[in-house]
């Protein structure tokens, strides 16, 4: 997390919820200034001091994690109540190295269901286009509004996700985790906000997404988070 005071409440009332519980949450805060780490602390999850960085920050929260199985959940994004059940029925199947749930865009007025296709169809177009071989082969390409969800142990044996990355660090660890079995888009839906898309308009946010997405794809990956400016 990063500055995110304003989505917190949401999310910590989405958890309370959760039907198991997790084992724990732990929050890899960026050096929030506002009052993100007071709620997280105050909800009970244990806060991780990180440098800012998607990539440096997925790694350090899963390295600290205690359990077998690990759930990648930004701030704005809202799972269902079963989200721990999905996680344990997907990852008892050994050929699934990663899944992640299907995200609906909303905000507080309307859904955003041109994005949201659109979201859904990049997932399977970018790796067919890209890698066909191993999209063949089981390879889906998810992003962090995914709630990207694997084992630990099989994280930590790829060398988790590029420590440098800012932007694309899950589009990254398909491609690690994928070499050990299929990635998988599981049908249970998460809500994910749609304040970049409130902020920039739909077309645009559009195209930032597919711009981003074909810069990396292209080998372009040097600060491309600098296409990607944070909304918060």
């Amino acid at each position: 997390m990063l500055n995110e005071e304003a989505a917190l409440p949401a999310l910590i009332a989405a958890l309370q919820r959760l039907d198991p519980q997790p084992l724990e949450v732990v929050a890899v805060d960026g050096g929030s200034a506002d009052g993100s780490v007071a709620l997280a602390q105050g909800a009970g999850w244990r806060v991780i001091d990180s440098p800012r960085g998607r990539g440096v920050q997925i790694n350090l929260g899963v390295e600290a994690a205690r359990g077998e199985l690990a759930c990648v959940l930004h701030a704005d994004t809202i799972p269902p109540a079963d989200m721990i059940a999905v996680i344990a029925a997907t990852l008892a199947d050994p050929a699934v190295a990663l899944a992640g749930f299907t995200p609906i865009i909303r905000g507080p007025e309307k859904v955003r269901w041109g994005t949201t296709a659109h979201n859904w169809a990049k997932t399977w177009y970018a790796p067919l286009f890209f890698h066909p071989v191993r999209f063949a082969r089981g390879a889906r390409l998810l992003f962090g509004d995914h709630a990207m969800f694997f084992r630990r142990a099989d994280f930590l044996a790829v060398g988790g996700c590029d420590p440098a990355a800012k932007v694309m660090e899950e589009a990254d660890l398909c491609l690690r985790l994928g070499r050990l079995g299929r990635v998988r888009l599981v049908r249970r839906t998460v809500i994910t906000s749609d304040r970049r898309i409130a902020e920039w308009g739909p077309v645009k946010a559009n195209w930032i997404y597919f711009k981003v997405g074909m810069l990396w794809a292209l080998g372009a990956r040097a600060r491309l988070e600098r296409y990607y400016p944070d909304v918060r």
